[in-house]
């Protein structure tokens, strides 16, 4: 394990956080966002997938699932796989 990985933000106070999507930060209230919120928030199409980066892993997110906001987390979008037949 890296020193990066054991390094954590210490947790953000207030109603009002800070999380990244795609390398920008935005502001927003701490608590539960669905994932399209997120989308929305950060301008990204709603054809795109999101991923939330935890622990160094990419997690895939449906666009009906709720993500809780404590500040600090990290998102990134891409164009969704193909699916197969």
């Amino acid at each position: 394990m890296t020193t990066e990985t054991l390094q954590k933000d210490p947790p953000q106070i207030g109603a009002e956080v800070t999380i990244t999507i795609d390398n920008k930060n935005f502001t927003v209230h701490r608590g539960n966002k669905t994932v399209a919120e997120l989308k929305q928030l950060a301008g990204i199409s709603p054809s795109y997938e999101l991923e939330e980066i935890i622990d160094g892993k990419l997690v895939p997110l449906r666009d009906d699932q709720h993500v809780v906001i404590k500040g600090g987390e990290r998102f990134v979008s891409h164009p969704r796989a193909g699916a197969s037949s």
